[in-house]
């Protein structure tokens, strides 16, 4: 089998259990290999970390699949890798029939995303290697959960940076796409083939929760509303009036679906708009809510992007503390890895200041638990969610 040697008097994270070596810090690679094969990975002394597999293309030479020198790369692997990841959410997902069945590196498969919607699968393989056992994968969820459809989700630009193409499609059906799925005795949209991600954020599944109490009664603005998932759980707990705002009309049709659906149509109204224009002049007409929601999306997905991100995140924090009651609550998130939690408070605390408000903490949420975070690889904790009283 082919060998990567890692190099002399470097710091490897991978001896600490990250999956991830990087080109640079290869020193030699022996026998051949063709991109995507299977390889082994050992220290500058010979002693073996891991094996996976390769791709000379991406600036991740190789992802590790295994630390298990005796363990082979094959339908057995596979196998035994996806029947931890059902039981894994057998133990941690309630009152959902749709939830993140695989997170990639977190569930040591890296590149790998499978995400479950009702009777519905849909999937990513995000790099070479991973993708050279699509078929293989696929066979192994047919298998073992019998869903009524798999869809293919591979058109996150990622892949052009292992040479794949984007692409979607079937790869068990034909069927509708546009499924409707259960969630904490709700119902709502998820668009397989057209929404964002895999079709729907079952990330913020568990921090849509926190909402109950704060809501009751309360004037709520929902911002980059998406699909309303939190306007209608706002207006579930009680909210007398939720206004949802996105830029998107597609995902806003869907919004008023979900509304309608669950009882709330009359309740939730939804807006096309730039959340940041739209914040500007609700300041300006002297509008007031007891309930503001900011779930953007990711305003960086590099370094080189984090301060322009700060900004971004600065000026929707600062527009909504304006526009709050005093005792008013804030529900404020980044889906940005590059953002950390330091990071972030520190940004909303900026804001607070130049807002002239004071700010309570009243719980600092993360990812839903069918995304769990490998503490090893901080690339897997990503989402944060703040939850602040504003005075």
């Amino acid at each position: 089998m082919t060998v990567v040697r890692l190099a002399a008097n470097m710091r490897h994270r991978a001896a600490s259990g990250h999956p991830w070596i990087y080109a640079t810090e290869a020193a030699e690679i022996t026998g051949d290999y063709v991109p995507g094969d299977i390889v082994e990975v050992v220290d500058a002394r010979g002693r073996f970390l891991g094996r996976g597999y390769i791709n000379p293309a991406s600036q991740i030479l190789v992802r590790i699949l295994t630390r298990d020198q005796a363990e082979e790369i094959n339908r057995s692997f596979f196998e035994t890798r996806i029947r931890s990841a059902l039981d894994y959410r057998s133990r941690v997902v309630r009152g959902a029939d749709s939830f993140r069945l695989i997170f990639a590196e977190a569930d040591f498969l890296p590149a790998l995303v499978v995400d479950k919607f009702g009777e519905y699968l849909a999937v990513q393989t995000l790099a070479l290697g991973i993708d050279k056992f699509k078929d293989m994968i696929t066979d192994i969820l047919d298998e073992l959960l019998n869903p009524a459809g798999i869809y293919e989700r591979n058109d996150a630009a990622v892949r052009e940076l292992e040479g794949l193409p984007l692409k979607t499609g079937f790869l068990k059906g034909p069927f509708d796409p546009v499924i409707e799925i259960n969630e904490n005795g709700m119902v709502f949209l998820a668009d397989l083939a057209g929404g964002q991600k895999t079709g729907y954020f079952l990330d913020q599944r568990e921090n849509r929760m926190a909402l109950e109490g704060i809501a009751e009664g309360a004037r709520v603005l929902d911002c980059f509303c998406h699909t309303g998932t939190f306007s209608v759980y706002a207006a579930r707990y009680g909210a007398r009036e939720v206004n949802g705002i996105d830029i998107a009309a597609p995902a806003l049709a869907l919004a008023e679906k979900n509304a309608s659906r669950n009882g709330f149509g009359g309740l939730c109204n939804f807006r096309e708009g730039n959340a940041f224009d739209e914040l500007r002049a609700l300041e300006k007409n002297k509008e007031k809510y007891d309930l503001i929601i900011l779930d953007p999306p990711a305003f960086t997905k590099s370094k080189r992007a984090l301060e322009g991100a700060i900004r971004g995140y600065k000026e929707i924090n600062l527009r909504a503390m304006k526009i709050l009651h005093p005792g008013g609550f804030l529900v404020t998130c980044s889906c940005s890895y590059h953002m950390t939690e330091s990071r972030f408070l520190e940004v909303i605390m900026a804001a607070a200041q130049d807002a002239g408000r004071q700010l309570r903490l009243v719980e600092l949420r993360r990812q839903s638990k069918d995304h769990p975070m490998l503490l090893a690889a901080a690339e897997t904790f990503y989402l944060k969610c703040a939850v602040l009283q504003v005075w």
